[in-house]
């Protein structure tokens, strides 16, 4: 395929070839980004070869020089996991460079679109109409449900206090109205909480852990992961 590279991906080639031609774009963007960060670090690429080995999987200089160059002829997927995390990014950030690179294409024979909007949909924020992630809706639906849930308690708590030790009759008064909304708010996102935590297990799946405050979510006899913090 003949080729001409620039910052961010290749220009059209004169393969008829779609799909090789959007595998070498993803390629080529994935490797400009490398290329960008560890410049904009003032690393050399045996710097980052050199931080690719503490991590625990080498990846050697010329491998990155020839993958910046546009030389190498494969990227393999755990090498864009150790290549970020020794450029201290996400992967995701490579794969679309979001604010460096304005249009991506998500799959061959699809137009380009919006770098931002191809994150979103290869993270599940946007699915395809046809997705069918529901395990993933379930899980970012508890994940906001959880934070919900905590902001809720955590109100209760402090209204609570508020009433014991209100300094007058008028300040308890406001601090009882106070604590019965967040009681109510706290009821509701916990039942959700809920709801979604035994979709997920019905679904086959584990529920996330849950913070100390929030135990009451599940049953006393369901085996629930480690606790976590917020």
């Amino acid at each position: 395929m003949t080729q001409r590279r620039f910052d961010h991906g290749y220009e059209k080639g004169d393969d008829t070839d779609d799909a090789l031609e959007w595998e070498d774009h993803v390629m080529a963007t994935v490797a400009g980004e490398v290329r960008r960060r560890r410049k904009e670090l003032r690393w050399s690429a045996q710097d980052l070869a050199d931080r690719c080995e503490e991590i625990g999987y080498p990846i050697p200089r010329n491998v990155i020089a020839n993958m910046e160059s546009g030389r190498r002829a494969v990227l393999p997927l755990v090498e864009i996991m150790v290549l970020a995390k020794a450029l201290r990014v996400s992967p995701i950030s490579l794969i679309y460079p979001v604010g460096y690179v304005a249009e991506v294409r998500e799959l061959p024979y699809q137009e380009p679109q919006s770098t931002w909007d191809a994150l979103q949909w290869f993270t599940g924020d946007s699915p395809a109409e046809d997705a069918t992630d529901y395990m993933l809706d379930h899980f970012q639906a508890h994940d906001l449900e959880l934070r919900a849930a905590a902001a809720a308690v955590e109100s209760e708590d402090y209204e609570r206090w508020k009433v014991k030790t209100a300094a007058n009759r008028v300040q308890r008064e406001a601090a009882e109205r106070a604590l019965a909304r967040y009681t109510v708010q706290a009821a509701n996102a916990k039942r959700e909480l809920r709801r979604h935590r035994d979709a997920i297990r019905e679904g086959g799946g584990i529920p996330p852990g849950l913070p100390s405050p929030l135990d009451d979510v599940d049953p006393p006899d369901t085996d629930t992961t480690e606790e976590i913090d917020l």
